[in-house]
């Protein structure tokens, strides 16, 4: 079953090795993280959203760290085409398919990086990116993260919303063909974007807080909301996304939890809305979806619990697709 994956942080895994002061050599074609090229083939990968992640209290300047993970992104890119090519646009992923190659979507997760000067999300469009996640975990320009406060699964934030530029940020980046994701954003946010999006919108690696309580996670009103969007959530492999975890118990990830969202989601919402974002070299290891090799595992275990064809097909890559060949130019 081919795969569409619309985030992982692989790339600042790679580049923070290359700075490191003891480099392992790590690189996209074999590596001991999550993802890499030899497992992305053995997982049947279609697509592959790589994110230029930035953690803007850790950079003295966003910016230019961000200049360097797309430089690594490119570099790693050029070493490996005969495998994977980047890819602009839905008819991109569809030759390189056709020719055999998987394909690498460029995203940046942290809208702060923009400093709010749509000039810079511009400069970021004519780089290859085609998908922002306008907030990480701090406030921005933008708007406003979902995690108030530093508990355990966080309180949701359900009065701070987008900023006007958020709210210019949405309109520039439709005009253009870039896909708005709201991962991470609060749910004021999200509601923010709903309303002034007219193209369908993702949450790149989120689930359904009514299985987990996580604020990273959609409520079923907002899972309802994205469905009539069009959009999708990415199903997030992470062991706190997937299941509540009491501060005694062994933190232990599993398929069933991630099947369990994805039940619920359709129960909710629809099969149409669900897709993966397994945020792959950016969380804690899933005891079972233990790196991009293991997909398959997860396909039979949609066979198992009542899935079809047409509706395993849809989650693991025909609705992101849809996605893309909606917004993307």
């Amino acid at each position: 079953m081919k795969v569409a994956d619309m985030h992982c942080d692989t790339i600042s895994e790679i580049l923070y090795d290359r700075k490191s002061d003891t480099p392992k050599g790590t690189a996209l074609r074999k590596n001991n993280l999550h993802i890499d090229l030899e497992k992305m083939k053995k997982g049947d990968y279609l697509v592959q959203n790589f994110a230029l992640f930035v953690e803007m209290k850790k950079r003295e300047n966003p910016f230019e760290w961000c200049m360097e993970l797309a430089d690594t992104f490119y570099t790693e890119l050029a070493a490996n085409s005969d495998l994977i090519a980047p890819v602009r646009s839905y008819d991109d992923i569809i030759r390189n398919m056709e020719g055999g190659r998987m394909s690498a979507l460029l995203t940046v997760e942290e809208g702060g990086t923009c400093k709010g000067n749509p000039a810079f999300l511009r400069d970021f469009y004519r780089l290859g990116v085609r998908m922002l996640t306008l907030t990480w975990n701090y406030p921005n320009e933008l708007g406003f993260p979902n995690r108030r406060k530093e508990a355990a699964y966080g309180v949701p934030d359900t009065e701070n919303g987008l900023t006007p530029a958020g709210i210019e940020f949405v309109q520039e980046m439709e005009r253009l063909g870039m896909i708005v994701d709201v991962s991470h954003l609060s749910d004021a946010g999200f509601y923010d974007v709903a309303k002034y999006s007219k193209k369908p919108f993702v949450a790149s690696h989120s689930n359904a807080r009514a299985v987990c309580g996580n604020v990273r996670n959609l409520t079923d009103d907002m899972l309802k909301v994205l469905a009539e969007c069009g959009g999708v959530t990415g199903i997030n492999y992470e062991p706190s996304f997937l299941h509540r975890y009491e501060p005694e118990e062994k933190v232990y990830a599993t398929i069933a939890q991630a099947v369990e969202h994805i039940v619920h989601i359709r129960k909710v919402a629809g099969c149409g809305c669900i897709g993966l974002g397994s945020d792959f070299d950016g969380i804690a290891t899933n005891h079972e979806l233990y790196d991009a090799s293991c997909l398959p595992m997860l396909e039979d275990a949609l066979w198992k619990a009542g899935f079809g064809q047409e509706q395993i097909e849809g989650i693991f890559y025909k609705n992101v697709l849809r996605v893309y060949r909606e917004v993307l130019h």
